[in-house]
């Protein structure tokens, strides 16, 4: 299964949502290689950017999940990038 890097770009607008944010994103964390989070006090929202490294379907499967928690609202793009096996194999030529 071809690995991909994506950006899961997500604005929590709802508090009471962030338990379960955190749980998906646990369940998944094998697969982040970072998160940042902002509070943005003024709008009462906080904007979160995670980074993975997965297989697409994985990617998705998480994208989905957190797509459905009420007060979320998420945004994933993919790297154009080859699999990653490949560019280790370039690397080391």
């Amino acid at each position: 299964m071809e690995k991909r890097i994506g950006l899961i770009g997500i604005v929590v607008e709802n508090e009471e949502a962030v338990e379960k944010l955190n749980n998906i994103l646990h369940d998944y964390g094998k697969y982040i290689v970072g998160r940042m989070g902002i509070p943005y006090r003024e709008r009462n929202i906080s904007v979160i950017s995670v980074v993975i490294d997965a297989p697409t379907d994985v990617i998705s499967s998480l994208a989905g999940k957190l797509g459905m928690i009420t007060g979320i609202s998420i945004k994933t793009v993919y790297s154009k990038l080859p699999k990653f096996s490949e560019n280790l194999e370039e690397a080391s030529e």
